[in-house]
């Protein structure tokens, strides 16, 4: 059986994983959290999945190239200076990176990424997401990704064309940029909708989670996917074979 390690095995995504290996016919390799050593885990694990901290990243790849293991990142909030580390270690091991282990919200970006491709400019696209109370970072990661999914359909990029918030005097909407919204508040899972608001009428598609346990089954699928796959950088899309 293919042993999982867990990086931030704590937290509620760690524990989500944990609980739910043994119904996929995986093991668990072990797992750490902040001031853990990822070196170990990383030399007994078939695959990892890091769902710890932007600044955790570093080390966990730097484990995880050394060990050659592949590597699943499901942590948010990552930068420039982040991918392109991500890019170094595909050169050494396989990484899938992703802001949603969610297999809905990967078919979702692809509609999104089919339907941006399909109408013009003077079809407005809005992303408004919610999370929980206690969610630390915004836009979310999956926003972001829906986003980035728009942004390719229509032939360009997501930090070229993204509006993130809008207060005050704002002006009229300039054509063919991308919103992105974010609400917080309850305990709410994540609820992301994609607004194409065009003449007269309105496509709106989006994905709704009820139970934070959908990540960690897409994720533990990703993983088992990921472990033996060649260096190089993966996406859930690949997962589900898009």
């Amino acid at each position: 059986m293919t042993a999982i390690g867990i990086l931030g095995s704590g937290g509620r995504m760690g524990r989500a994983i944990g609980d739910a290996l043994a119904g996929y016919g995986a093991t668990l390799a072990g797992g750490i959290d902040a001031g853990g050593d990822p070196g170990p885990l990383a030399i007994a694990a078939d695959v990892l999945v890091d769902f710890t901290v932007p600044g955790a990243l570093a080390a966990n790849l730097a484990a995880a190239r050394a060990a050659g293991t592949p590597i699943l990142i499901g942590t948010t909030g990552l930068n420039t200076a982040h991918h392109r580390l991500i890019d170094e270690a595909t050169a050494e091991i396989a990484v899938l990176q992703t802001g949603n282990t969610s297999l809905g919200v990967t078919l979702l970006a692809r509609l999104v990424r089919e339907a941006a491709a399909r109408l013009d400019s003077s079809w407005d696209i809005e992303i408004v997401e919610m999370h929980h109370r206690a969610k630390v970072d915004a836009p979310s990661g999956t926003a972001q990704l829906l986003g980035e999914a728009a942004a390719r359909g229509r032939g360009t990029t997501l930090s070229d064309v993204s509006v993130i918030g809008r207060a005050g005097l704002s002006g009229d909407r300039a054509e063919g940029t991308i919103g992105i919204a974010s609400l917080r508040g309850g305990s709410v899972a994540g609820d992301h909708q994609v607004i194409f608001a065009g003449p007269g009428e309105r496509i709106e598609l989006g994905h709704r989670a009820e139970d934070r346990a959908i990540f960690a089954s897409g994720a533990i699928t990703a993983a088992l996917w990921l472990a033996g796959r060649t260096p190089g950088r993966y996406s859930m899309a690949e997962v589900l074979g898009l």
